[in-house]
């Protein structure tokens, strides 16, 4: 089995390595194939995972390289865990919409339409190539806004699935929590990518008993605080929404608070400088404690499991992935792409049956599908008024003069990526 990561550069990475090492019975990996443009990261990254292999006596071969073409050439499954414009771009994505009074995030409003405007015309590209290379091999895409790239890749044709760590991150804590361990919970997760609620937590399958009550009665104060939200909207909703709902829920707090620190990318920077003269010992052969604070927490577990389930390896048969709704959530198209529970093997995704929604959460799920329906449309076709109107649309902008000038500064600080522009 051939794998190839795209993105291999990233000081992701070796969490990536230590899965593939740690579960290689579920993903017998025999050639990994480190991609990325930046050769001196990779040199240092591809030194570090070879020994993170070789420590746990993995067989498997280890390549790295700067052509894309060779990479994924008889690769079984690409993933994508690209970030075009690096941590500079994202450092503005961050800092822009907060001279317009808008939350600065680089997945969530108008930060997360700048990003995708830069990702999906390259990835697609990369798609491209990859199914010239090989037109059975899967996509798995990693690089946000995993939603609307995964909507891109899906509507393109690719045979594509979209992974976040949000879902397993939950499991594990939950796991925790009950003390059980972590293949025993299930998750009743539903919504879009970066916007969804635990609107259950099942013991022993989709049919378990619903632990979601006892876990707030009994942790609601650890819960509500990881999500950084006052217990008390946490118990009146009765759920546990992602952490990304604070953006929605208390977003002028959130602006207040990001105006007066340093940027999460100017943090991640100074981390991946440090991360990086670690890597490049050459007695480290573990992935250093430093890497947890970076985030990503279990990607490596949750796309082993995905690429074991899709690569017909078994892994496991429900996952919580990105893919096409197709009736699950009935008031959306068939075509949005939705973050829930699927069954998933050599086929693809297929969600489970999900219960009918509070107007709560349906509501915001409706109007941010809206809004990636046109984030969509300005990053495949561009335009200044394609970007104006999706950023009218978005829930965290929604008036005209936010929108214009928004509109303005998108276009300034990402005019080396578009190509329109």
């Amino acid at each position: 089995m051939k794998l190839a990561v795209v993105g291999g550069g990233s000081t992701y990475t070796p969490e990536l390595i230590d899965g593939f090492a740690r579960l290689r019975d579920t993903l017998p990996v025999e050639e990994l194939v480190l991609v990325d443009p930046a050769a001196d990261r990779l040199e240092l990254v591809g030194g570090l995972a070879r020994r993170i292999f070789a420590k746990q006596g993995h067989p498997g071969r280890i390549v790295t390289t700067s052509d894309l073409d060779a990479g994924v050439a008889g690769a079984d499954a690409v993933l994508l865990q690209l970030r075009v414009g690096g941590q500079a771009a994202r450092n503005q994505d961050e800092t822009w919409p907060l001279e317009c009074g808008c939350v600065g995030q680089e997945t969530t409003g108008a930060g997360g339409l700048a990003k995708a405007m830069r990702t999906v015309p390259v990835v697609l590209d990369i798609a491209e190539r990859v199914r010239r290379a090989n037109p059975d091999a899967w996509i798995i895409d990693f690089t946000n806004p995993v939603g609307i790239v995964t909507r891109a890749l899906l509507q393109a044709g690719h045979k594509a699935v979209g992974l976040c760590n949000v879902a397993i991150g939950f499991q594990r804590k939950f796991a925790a929590l009950l003390d059980v361990t972590p293949a025993e919970v299930h998750l009743d997760h539903v919504g879009l990518n970066h916007l969804t609620w635990e609107l259950g937590v099942r013991l022993g399958g989709p049919d378990g008993e619903d632990v979601l009550p006892k876990l707030l009665a009994e942790h609601g104060d650890a819960i509500a605080g990881d999500l950084r939200m006052p217990r008390q909207v946490v118990d009146r909703l009765g759920v546990v929404p992602s952490y990304y709902l604070r953006y929605f829920y208390a977003h002028d707090e959130v602006v207040r608070e990001l105006g007066t620190k340093p940027s999460r990318a100017a943090e991640v920077a100074a981390m991946e400088k440090e991360l990086l003269e670690m890597y490049g010992d050459p007695a480290l052969d573990e992935k250093p404690a430093l890497l947890g604070k970076r985030g990503g927490a279990f990607y490596s577990e949750a796309a082993v499991d995905l690429a074991s389930s899709l690569l017909g390896g078994g892994g496991s048969a429900v996952q919580v992935v990105n893919t096409y709704n197709k009736g699950t959530l009935p008031f959306l198209p068939d075509d949005a792409v939705i973050e829930v529970q699927a069954r998933v093997d050599s086929t693809g995704a297929t969600p489970l049956a999900v219960p009918a929604l509070d107007p709560l959460y349906a509501g915001l799920i409706g109007h941010v599908t809206a809004y990636e329906d046109l984030a969509l449309e300005a990053a495949l076709h561009g335009g200044r008024d394609r970007v104006f109107k999706a950023l009218l649309a978005h829930p965290l902008t929604g008036q005209f003069e936010y929108a214009e000038a928004l509109t303005d500064k998108l276009i300034a600080h990402n005019r080396e990526h578009l190509a329109w522009a």
